[in-house]
């Protein structure tokens, strides 16, 4: 600063004096404006992560999405079920990130150290992720595993690995809060589960899982991805997922080369009404891609079909398959419920197929619980059934002919 001040007779000048006030004017000036730069928001903790933000690709899905940040992601659950009005956003860090890194209050439903370790399911559709990301070990509490068909989570549960939570509606929270998981997720049909909010009450953390509500086959089983983020196994869960898309495609594509679309009719009675899938639904996508003619694939509505019989047999009494028939497991199950069955020409060629006799150890339907993930089977099924000659050498998984 010597450089800048005129020395007049051993005092500095009043011009210097004038540009020395000014100087240290100009560095109070910048010191006090970084102050109020780096001063905390009242809301807001100083150690809050810088937000660089990467989405993950997601080709199909609609209700969840992850994002990537710096040192941590954040996965958002947008539909868990059917007109959901809330959005749920979960922070997913490592344990040496967490310890580090502070969140605004409130701005997310739950913070999951990853990897996770130790995991609650709820739903059957949850268990072949955990299988096709090799981590069936971690899963250590269900409710009602007697509908658990995977051999892998039976000999875990047989073995005491896999403790029974009661029912999906009413847990076990008690046993669930000695087990105290990593996560819990959660299948519900509203949000108003009184165990779940128990358990997140308790510092577990819950996140909702939407699979169900897809609306089309691949977009069901992309969900894997969802699963492969808590395990911190992105890639693993990408490259099953495009295999599984990949076989998709070629059994579709290969479905399209036939110029003889079968009639099919799907469903049944129950009690005075035949429900059966709308033209928008998954099951009618798998029909559709496997280029058959479902005779309800014009319709529209937010669930199933609900007619009466005398609306279907008009329509369907000459189709020439029928899938699907509702739980019945025997064409004498068919013809006991109602003889009035008899009548297809579906039922009069033994050409009607379920699902409902493939089954696990304790009696789960293997369909409900693989279908979802796997619908690359699925479809090849029903290109089995309706066009044999162009799988020749494949055998069906799910669908099996009603004896």
């Amino acid at each position: 600063m010597t450089k800048i001040l005129y020395k007049f007779k051993g005092k500095y000048s009043a011009k210097a004096l004038l540009m020395l006030q000014n100087k240290a004017f100009l560095l109070l000036l910048l010191s006090f404006l970084l102050f109020l730069n780096c001063k905390e928001d009242p809301g807001i903790d100083s150690k809050l992560p810088t937000l660089i933000q990467e989405d993950n690709s997601i080709a199909y899905a609609e209700g969840f999405s992850i994002t990537n940040h710096s040192n941590f992601k954040v996965l958002t659950v947008n539909n868990p079920w059917p007109k959901a009005e809330k959005t749920y956003k979960y922070v997913l860090i490592s344990k040496e990130n967490a310890a580090k890194t502070s969140f605004m209050k409130d701005e997310y439903d739950g913070i999951i150290i990853t990897p996770v370790t130790s995991i609650v399911v709820t739903s059957t559709t949850h268990i072949p992720a955990l299988e096709l990301l090799n981590e069936e070990k971690s899963l250590i509490g269900f409710p009602g595993s007697d509908y658990i068909s995977s051999e892998k989570i039976r000999q875990r549960i047989d073995n005491g690995h896999v403790r029974e939570l009661g029912k999906n509606e009413g847990l076990n929270t008690e046993v669930l809060l000695e087990l105290n998981p990593n996560v819990v997720v959660g299948f519900g049909v509203d949000g108003t589960s009184k165990s779940l909010k128990t358990i997140s009450n308790a510092r577990i953390p819950v996140i909702y899982n939407g699979d169900w509500v897809e609306k089309t086959p691949l977009a069901k089983a992309e969900w894997i991805k969802f699963f492969g983020a808590l395990f911190n196994k992105e890639k693993q869960a990408d490259s099953v997922f495009k295999t599984i898309e990949t076989n998709y495609k070629a059994a579709k594509q290969l479905a399209q080369s036939v110029t003889e679309q079968p009639t099919v009719i799907s469903g049944a009675m129950h009690k005075d009404v035949w429900y059966l899938p709308n033209g928008t639904s998954t099951e009618a996508q798998f029909l559709k891609d496997a280029n058959i003619n479902y005779l309800y694939a014009d319709t529209k509505s937010q669930g199933s079909l609900a007619l009466s019989f005398e609306a279907v047999f008009e329509k369907a009494k000459h189709a020439n398959l029928w899938l699907s028939p509702s739980y019945y497991s025997s064409l004498k199950a068919l013809q006991t419920a109602n003889t009035h069955y008899t009548q297809f020409d579906a039922f009069k060629n033994n050409a009607i197929y379920s699902f409902a006799n493939t089954t696990g150890k304790t009696g789960g339907v293997l369909y409900y619980e693989l279908g979802l993930s796997r619908p690359d089977l699925v479809l090849k099924d029903i290109i089995k059934i309706c066009h044999p000659d162009l799988l020749p050498e494949y055998q069906t998984y799910f669908f099996k002919p009603l004896k």
